[in-house]
């Protein structure tokens, strides 16, 4: 087992962030075993910490092609190349101090990060890393694209570019990533965009602090004002981003990671999931240490570490988004296999209007529990007004399961269900729910 790595003194830099175009000083400092990476907004009232976890990733959508982090009142964007900096490094625990709210762009690359790290030292401290090994595949998909984790006794990654372009054509490149091979080999790509995407990002506000020398623009006949570092830089860039988007999970991974065209949207959607497949292997029991995560998906084994239902008797297959304490969708796979379509309309099987409910209420049983507050109690189901049954639902039917929350108090909570296949709703009702606590 190796062991936690911090810097040895303090130094500091400053820069403009690429997307606002602000100017920022960024001072790196040594910091406690277990501490983990924190970033500190020096600007703003109380100096707020914010520390690189899952938990604090801000949606994509908030701040695109870029990884962000934030709680309320301070959040910081785009910390992917300083991020992959320290993953390439095996730096454990850092503070970062910063100015504004977007880490300085610098070359593009996480060159200028890795130099001034290797400028502070590195040491060694007492306690021992801990690594996160993939035990089972786990996988992403969006748009097209893909990400797959699979065990693995070393951190390897397998990148297959591919753009609908005449000078970046389908590329594959693979490294299994160590300090000496981060720092020869991707360290220094640069970030990069297409010359037919630039107004559009203009327009959109991005890329406001971007110009030719940090950042690649690729038009029809090649790089625009600028020469690659490799005549590959591109696919080693889209590694960089890929390796400081992984080190959000917490902890250095152990897996062998395979993309298809992954940006950072996929790649938060995999570091989730990664997170989540964590949880579930330190998780233990009902209503016990799990809670789940803001815009998370959930798993059928999951379900079960917040909800005491159990087969024939469960009827949520998969969560697919969650707003805690006001949204939250699930799916149930219809299928013959279903214990009651052996009683009910045998000859003609139907699922029973009453199971459709009870697979709303489920659905809202989790929503009711995500929030810190309620971890630990059980959603006891007590009234259903409204219902509304609109069409019969079949085998090789998928139900989605959609719930919002029209009421919330501390103890008890209203919500509105609606039940549909194919778009079409099948059923709606109006749920009412008490929350106990698990020995009640």
């Amino acid at each position: 087992m190796k062991k936690q790595r911090t810097i040895t003194r303090e130094l500091a830099l400053s820069g403009i962030g690429l997307h606002t175009a602000k100017k920022v000083n960024m001072t790196f400092k040594p910091a406690h075993e277990d501490s983990g990476i924190q970033f500190v907004r020096m600007d703003l009232p109380k100096m707020p910490a914010v520390k690189a976890t899952v938990e604090n990733l801000l949606p994509p959508a908030l701040t695109p092609r870029r990884t962000s982090i934030g709680i309320p009142g301070a959040e910081i964007q785009t910390i992917e190349h300083v991020m992959a900096a320290l993953a390439g490094l095996s730096i454990d625990n850092i503070t970062i101090e910063l100015d504004n709210e977007e880490v300085p762009g610098l070359d593009g690359s996480s060159l200028n990060f890795l130099e001034i790290l290797c400028d502070a030292g590195i040491k060694e401290q007492e306690k021992e890393r801990r690594y996160y090994s993939i035990r089972e595949p786990i996988f992403a998909e969006e748009d097209g694209s893909t990400v797959i984790a699979l065990p693995s006794s070393e951190f390897k990654i397998s990148y297959t570019l591919n753009y609908n372009h005449p000078k970046l054509k389908t590329d594959f490149l693979e490294f299994v990533v160590t300090p000496d091979a981060f720092k020869e080999e991707i360290c220094g790509a640069r970030t990069f965009c297409l010359e037919s995407e630039v107004d559009e990002l203009q327009r959109q506000g991005l890329g406001r602090g971007a110009n030719y020398q940090n950042t690649l623009v690729l038009g029809e006949h090649g790089v625009i004002k600028n020469r690659l570092r490799f005549k590959d830089e591109f696919i080693r860039h889209k590694i960089l981003d890929l390796m400081g988007d992984l080190y959000l999970v917490g902890s250095p991974l152990k897996a062998h990671i395979i993309a298809l065209r992954s940006g950072h949207s996929l790649n938060l959607k995999l570091v989730r999931k990664l997170n989540q497949h964590r949880q579930r292997s330190f998780a233990g029991g009902v209503g016990s240490s799990y809670q789940p995560k803001q815009e998370e998906e959930l798993d059928l084994t999951m379900i079960k570490r917040i909800l005491p239902h159990r087969e024939p008797f469960l009827f949520v297959d998969k969560i697919i988004h969650l707003e805690q304490g006001k949204r939250c969708t699930g799916i149930k796979n219809i299928t013959i296999n279903d214990y009651f379509f052996k009683g009910h309309f045998p000859g003609r099987p139907v699922m029973p209007g009453v199971l459709i409910v009870e697979a709303l209420a489920q659905v809202g049983g989790v929503m009711m529990l995500s929030p810190e507050e309620n971890r630990g109690k059980i959603a006891f189901f007590l009234s259903a007004n409204n219902i509304k049954f609109r069409k019969t639902v079949i085998p090789g039917d998928q139900l989605v399961l959609e719930v919002e929350a029209s009421r919330v108090k501390s103890r008890t909570g209203q919500v509105h269900g609606r039940a549909l296949v194919d778009g079409k709703v099948v059923a709606e009702a109006d749920l009412m729910f008490v929350l106990a606590e698990s020995k009640q």
